[in-house]
Formats: structure tokens, C-alpha cells, sequence
């Protein structure tokens, strides 16, 4: 009996400790995942606002740094890497910028991916480049954002002077997003420009 008892003693402790080790790996997880989020809405919480202290990007900068190098393979460091952009932007840094979206492109995630293509399509309208911001706008971009990416292209356009192509392409921003019930600011002004320049030639 006693050497039975020892069998299944034994029998259980591997399986016991295989259970353990699952549940304190899913909490170390656990942890790990409400960290990130936790240092993300910090993070959030520091970049509200359109004008920010130097400071404040400062700050928020090396708190991106931070999750990233952390919780970099979480969503949360994809979305810092986003916002990254945006702060980078504002210090007038537009390489910082470039760098932190190519590095989100890399997501495997199509939405945070396709959010980084058209945000790099504007870093390189804004460097003067609508040759690549069009190369960057024929990725696979997801549909959720093709009003989006729609706008874009028609800034491309203008940018090169093709007046055309450019109202071609905000107009189907403007029918995408009431397709898709999502509005999409200032296109309609682009396009009321467009007629009053063509007005007065």
C-alpha cells in the first residue's frame, strides 16, 4: 500500500508542477500586460493636448522609450510608437518620426500597420515627397481607413499640381466615409478650394 501511495505521489508531481509553472507564467503575463497598459495611459495622459511643453515631449518621449523597451511586443508598445510620431512631429523632428513609424509598420497587426503607412504617406507630403507618400499609400492598407488613405492621395495629387486626379480622389473620400458612417473632416473644404481656384483662372 505504502509503495502504491509513493507511485501516484510521484505520478502527480510533474503534472502538479507543470500546473504550477502554467498559472505563475500567466500571471507573470498578466502583469506584464497591465504594466503596459497602465505606462500607456500615463503616456496618453502626458501627450493630451496639441500644445505641449518641451518638458512635457520630453517626458513623453522617454516614457515611449520606456514601453517599448519593456513591453515591446505588446499592442501597447505599437500604439506608443504611433503616438511616438505625433510628439516627434510637434519638436519638428520628422526623421524621429519616420523611424517610429516604419518601426510600427513592421507590426503584424494590418490596422496599427496600415495607421503607420498613412502616417508615414504625410511625414513624406510634409518633407516634400508625393512620389513616396503615393508608394506608401498602394500598400495593403485596411478598408476600416480607405477614406482615409483616399484623402491622403488627393493631398499627393495636389502636391504634384494635378488638379484632377486630386478631386477624383477626395471625392471618393467623401463617399467612402459616409459609406462607412465615419466623417472625415476638411475634405469637403479641399474641394470647395479646388472650385474657387478653378473659378478665378
Amino acid at each position: 500500500m505504502e509503495r502504491e501511495r509513493h507511485v501516484v505521489d510521484c505520478r502527480r508531481s510533474p503534472g502538479g508542477g507543470g500546473v504550477f509553472g502554467w498559472n505563475a507564467w500567466q500571471n507573470y503575463q498578466q502583469g506584464q500586460a497591465e504594466a503596459a497598459s497602465m505606462r500607456y495611459q500615463q503616456l496618453v495622459s502626458i501627450s493630451t493636448g496639441n500644445e505641449l511643453s518641451d518638458e512635457q515631449l520630453a517626458s513623453a518621449r522617454e516614457l515611449v522609450s520606456d514601453i517599448t523597451d519593456e513591453h515591446g511586443d505588446t499592442l501597447y508598445a505599437e500604439l506608443a510608437l504611433l503616438l511616438d510620431a505625433r510628439l516627434a512631429v510637434q519638436q519638428g523632428n520628422l526623421e524621429d518620426a519616420r523611424t517610429a513609424l516604419e518601426n510600427a509598420a513592421e507590426s503584424s497587426r494590418r490596422y496599427v500597420q496600415s495607421l503607420a503607412w498613412l502616417r508615414l504617406a504625410r511625414i513624406e507630403l510634409t518633407d516634400g515627397n508625393p512620389t513616396q507618400a503615393h508608394a506608401l499609400l498602394d500598400e495593403p492598407i485596411s478598408d476600416a481607413l480607405a477614406a482615409q488613405r483616399a484623402n491622403v492621395r488627393g493631398d499627393a495629387f495636389a502636391a504634384q499640381g494635378d488638379t484632377d486626379a486630386a478631386r477624383d480622389a477626395w471625392e471618393t473620400a467623401l463617399e467612402v466615409s459616409q459609406t462607412q458612417d465615419q466623417p472625415l473632416y476638411g475634405v469637403q473644404f479641399k474641394l470647395d478650394d479646388l472650385g474657387a481656384e478653378e473659378a478665378t483662372q
